[in-house]
């Protein structure tokens, strides 16, 4: 049942049934006004381009018959889990302070939880993490592995942060990872540019990079 996703460097074999999509912390603290990322000053307006293609490759991924699974950055409420290296950035605590949408980046607040427009259905995994990469202090890989899952399709935010370290991470754990760019976005365009500029380097060293289409033509 093998198939192929059009890429760069080049096209990937892969096969639906040991693929999954994950999408990466589509959160409203994210890639809406009044969260975590607007607390740092960043314009969410960057990031928010990655909603409609990500919505038309969830949607592909649903139809085909692929796993789906969520992440979502956060912390618990006590902040227990939220290093003091993470806690403060710019001099200023931001993490677990009140804002526009409940305590910002904490578990079961409105901010911390995925936008409507990519809302989990019944039987898609969340995966909370305290960290940057997907696969730290999560059961992750345990839930890929027993599907026997070998190919990641990743989108989400933000290219250079979360999606690049889940990404790596993976690859260290014998995943192959393929990275929608028009599914992902970042605060810092260059930053995202040079983000698949690396996962794709040196013949794919850590993944392949392609477009929301051709996901889309590849699962059809």
């Amino acid at each position: 049942m093998k198939k192929t996703f059009q890429a760069d460097p080049f096209a990937l074999d892969f096969d639906p049934r040991t693929t999954a999509l994950v999408v990466i912390d589509m959160q409203r603290d994210f890639v809406e006004p009044g969260g975590f990322g607007e607390a740092l000053g960043n314009d969410v307006s960057l990031v928010r381009g990655a909603i409609e293609p990500c919505g038309r490759v969830l949607q592909a991924a649903r139809d085909a018959g692929l796993m789906v699974i969520h992440t979502r950055e956060g912390h618990r409420p006590d902040l227990t889990d939220c290093p003091p290296a993470k806690l403060t950035r710019g001099g200023k605590t931001f993490i677990g302070e009140q804002g526009p949408k409940g305590r910002i980046l904490v578990r079961g607040e409105n901010g911390h939880d995925i936008i409507p427009e990519l809302y989990p259905v019944a039987g898609e995994p969340i995966i909370d993490k305290p960290g940057k990469g997907a696969f730290y202090q999560t059961d992750l890989h345990l839930i890929l592995q027993s599907r026997g899952i070998k190919t990641l399709v990743v989108c989400g935010v933000t290219t250079e942060v979360c999606v690049n370290t889940t990404v790596r991470e993976a690859n260290d754990r014998g995943y192959e990872c393929i990275i929608p760019e028009d599914c992902t976005g970042s605060y810092f365009p260059k930053f995202h540019k040079y983000a698949l500029e690396m996962i794709k380097a040196q013949g794919a060293i850590c993944g392949w990079v392609t477009s929301a289409d051709n996901i889309i033509a590849g699962l059809k």
